[in-house]
């Protein structure tokens, strides 16, 4: 799901009063997204041709709602997802569609295992892309008081990319989130990043493998991507580490981590570069050092659980060794992941929504408290810990 983190400030700042409601009748928001959309220049008529038939969507909602399958740690959430299957699927259309990565290498340099691993992820190689309406799904998102600020600038995309002739607001679908084709961009990001890549004088992201992959590629480019450059590489690590060195937040020049003991697993470290430690199941888990690329992985999707397994998949599918998951220590269920939020921000931490899921402000404030009784302050939550608090 493409939802940029640095932009719910920035969005929410940047709307007028007016556009920060939600909520009441919606017959009476829908006549708002159109007074507004007259207002910043599109004809009447196309306006009401646009808004003709939105219904709100339940079902977005509860998908909304229902993110369960974030609240599994690493190891399962990857094992869950990386199949043989898909592994093989992937380096198949590598090789199909080889030309098409040369050429994206070349404008873009961006590694064909980075999007191979975002199109099976999103759609299973486009096999399934969603069959949300699109334009309901985004005027429901829109409506609702959880996340308007990120979801009504995609309606006035979305009105845009259909006076271009790319989407229909009756016929259109794809996922709950209003995302669009088989890599899922949403109707601001085709506007900006769209690219005709198969040369048929059109941008189809939902039947054209060439323009969903080149125009992703565009779109990681614009938001960072550095050309050539890794993005994740599993590692080994020494026992006696200083454990609250590492985690997202903490980066240091990759010779420093050498110089610590830090030792790439299959390959040699990129010691031009810097780079974060993460612990995704703690010290006893697998390792990895996260490069300057991956933090693009975050305005993608910003879950650290996806991302961190879309970037290794897309390492697999270049060629890396399984990860060695090690023998990390007991985790925290569901509730017990709820139970320790509550706890986090009883003490002060900004953790963000009490949803048993364990993102990168629960890290923070974990390894922060780790630190404070003691304990190995590797950012990963146990029983011990919920305990201790």
């Amino acid at each position: 799901m493409r939802i940029p983190a640095a932009a719910f400030c920035f969005i929410l700042a940047a709307l007028p009063l007016s556009a920060a409601t939600c909520g009441g009748s919606f017959a009476g928001f829908v006549s708002e997204l159109k007074a507004e959309a007259i207002a910043k220049g599109h004809a009447p008529a196309s306006v009401d041709r646009f808004f003709s038939g939105v219904s709100q969507t339940g079902s977005v909602l509860k998908a909304d709602r229902a993110q369960g399958v974030f609240q599994k740690p690493f190891i399962d959430f990857a094992r869950n997802l990386i199949s043989d299957s898909r592994l093989k699927k992937g380096q198949s259309n590598a090789r199909k569609y080889d030309a098409v990565f040369d050429e994206i290498d070349r404008r873009y340099g961006v590694s064909r295992g980075v999007l191979l691993a975002f199109w099976a992820f999103e759609t299973d190689y486009g096999g399934f892309q969603g069959d949300f309406n699109t334009v309901n799904a985004l005027v429901t998102l829109a409506h609702d008081c959880r996340r308007p600020q990120l979801f009504r600038p995609q309606v006035f995309a979305a009105l845009e990319l259909y006076e271009r002739g790319g989407l229909d607001p009756r016929t259109t679908t794809g996922a709950w989130a209003g995302e669009i084709g088989m890599v899922q961009m949403l109707p601001r990001d085709i506007l900006e990043n769209g690219v005709d890549a198969d040369g048929d004088g059109k941008v189809s992201l939902k039947t054209s493998a060439p323009d969903a992959l080149m125009s992703g590629a565009k779109m990681l480019n614009s938001l960072g991507w550095r050309a050539g450059e890794p993005w994740l590489q599993e590692v080994t690590v020494p026992a006696n580490l200083d454990w609250s060195q590492t985690g997202i937040e903490t980066r240091k020049p990759v010779r420093d981590w050498e110089r610590m003991g830090v030792r790439a697993r299959s390959g040699s470290l990129d010691t031009r570069l810097s780079g974060a430690l993460i612990l995704p199941q703690g010290h006893k888990g697998p390792a990895f050092i996260a490069y300057p690329n991956f933090n693009v992985y975050f305005e993608w999707n910003q879950s650290f659980t996806y991302v961190l397994t879309a970037a290794y998949f897309a390492n697999r599918l270049e060629g890396a060794p399984v990860f060695d998951a090690g023998n990390p220590e007991q985790g925290l269920s569901g509730s017990q992941m709820k139970s320790l939020q509550q706890k986090l921000q009883a003490r002060g931490h900004n953790v963000g929504q009490v949803d048993g899921i364990l993102g990168a402000r629960t890290r923070i404030a974990v390894q922060a408290e780790q630190k404070r009784l003691g304990l190995p302050a590797d950012a990963w939550p146990t029983p011990a810990l919920l305990s201790r608090l």
